[in-house]
């Protein structure tokens, strides 16, 4: 049991999730994320002004999303698999 506290601890508290942007669950759950983000995207624009050379496109997108999903529904979402999330709903 005492494994699975630390996991769901580790999960939570330390890990940085790609699908919210590189912040731990609970910076999300408790709208931290949102200064966090901002903070990030202000180190990137002026990185980007500094030294131009070093950007061939736009910088990466770090603003907050407004909607999270655990399995979110993309183009390379099975016919099956929209059905039977349909069917869940």
């Amino acid at each position: 049991m005492e494994w699975v506290r630390g996991f769901v601890d580790l999960y939570n508290n330390e890990l940085l999730h790609s699908g919210i942007k590189f912040v731990t669950p609970y910076q999300r759950h408790y709208a931290l994320d949102i200064e966090i983000l901002s903070k990030r995207d202000a180190v990137y624009q002026a990185a980007r002004k500094k030294h131009p050379e070093r950007w061939t496109g736009k910088t990466r997108n770090w603003k907050w999303i407004d909607e999270v999903t655990l399995n979110p529904v993309t183009e390379q979402t099975s016919e099956r698999e929209k059905e039977q999330i349909r069917q869940l709903s």
